[in-house]
């Protein structure tokens, strides 16, 4: 009963594995081997979801997938190759990272590109389940310069989750995915949150002034591609800045306990952890 986690190297997959290593058979996917995480109990398969033909012995004998794609205007090729993968190898559940508000009219296209693999999965044959999480906390780590601290939720607030809320869900859900058959959820923190609130917090926890003021859209793509973000992620994560603006994120709800078993991080808490990582160099 072996489970396959794509994207093995990035912060959600990453507590995925934590979360299921010494539980049962698990395996990360990986392009690279020298950076596959390090974690006892956990097997690691060299792939690249670019790269059809490198998939099929990673896939061999996999029974559940976590599949993770990153954001970019491939991601709907790479979700395509990994299913026809999983088809091929007869695996018998995928449980999909997708995106908030991932629909054919959504207002970012990430949601749009998120929709598109999540349509094929559900046309797939093979059962799933979807996640949609709200905006991770873990995107606010490194976010403090100085004093001022910079985000894309506008003036508007956010249910924010911890990823490690994501992954727990994750890890739930893959090990016994028949629960969760033909189900979406859409995972949030349990509170909807401004980042005037955020700043506060991280002022407490830093020890210093933190203050937030919302940028524009224009300055916010602006500041994307000051620090180094190429134009077609800069533009889409200003789209976010937009969505989020409008209020698009403003709610919570109980998925997270539902499928766990215990309320989801709140960010005092996620602030506590990742202390030294809020400040930006």
């Amino acid at each position: 009963m072996t489970i396959l986690i794509t994207g093995a190297t990035g912060t959600v997959s990453r507590e995925v594995l934590r979360a299921l290593a010494g539980r049962q058979p698990v395996r990360a996917l990986v392009r690279d081997a020298q950076r596959a995480p390090d974690l006892d109990g956990v097997d690691v398969a060299v792939g690249d979801l670019d790269r059809p033909a490198t998939l099929a012995s990673a896939f061999d004998g996999v029974t559940t997938l976590w599949l993770l794609t990153p954001m970019g205007p491939l991601a709907p090729s790479q979700s395509m190759n990994a299913v026809w993968a999983a088809r091929q190898a007869g695996v018998r559940h995928i449980v999909r990272l997708s995106a908030i508000g991932a629909a054919h009219d959504a207002p970012t296209r990430n949601g749009r590109l998120h929709a598109l693999s999540d349509a094929e999965l559900q046309h797939s044959g093979i059962p799933w389940t979807i996640l949609r999480p709200s905006h991770f906390m873990q995107n606010l780590l490194g976010a403090v310069t100085g004093d001022q601290l910079f985000g894309l939720l506008g003036e508007s607030r956010a249910g924010l989750i911890d990823a490690r809320d994501i992954a727990a869900a994750g890890a739930e859900i893959l090990a016994e995915p028949e629960a969760h058959e033909g189900r979406i959820y859409t995972p949030t923190g349990p509170e909807s949150i401004s980042l005037h609130q955020v700043a506060e917090e991280a002022a407490r926890v830093l020890g210093r002034p933190v203050r937030y003021a919302a940028q524009t859209p224009e300055r916010t793509h602006d500041t994307l591609r000051a620090a180094g973000l190429d134009a077609w992620t800069a533009e889409a994560l200003t789209e976010y800045r937009v969505a989020y603006g409008s209020g698009w994120g403003d709610f919570t709800n109980d998925h997270v306990e539902r499928i766990v078993g215990r309320p989801p991080r709140r960010f005092a808490e996620f602030a506590r952890d990742h202390r030294e990582q809020l400040a930006g160099a």
